[in-house]
């Protein structure tokens, strides 16, 4: 049993902390978009 290599269970990135981030990048995406072709939006401004 000597020759077994224990692993850390903490490396990598999670399943839950990745599937976080998507979700912040698709809301400030979100955002993003609707401000550039919103109603007052930016593009709308800039014509």
């Amino acid at each position: 049993m000597k020759g077994i290599v224990k692993r850390n269970k903490n490396t990598g990135i999670t399943l839950i902390a990745l599937v976080i981030t998507i979700i912040i990048l698709l809301i400030l995406a979100g955002v993003t978009i609707a401000t550039l072709t919103g109603e007052n939006g930016i593009l709308r401004k800039s014509r």
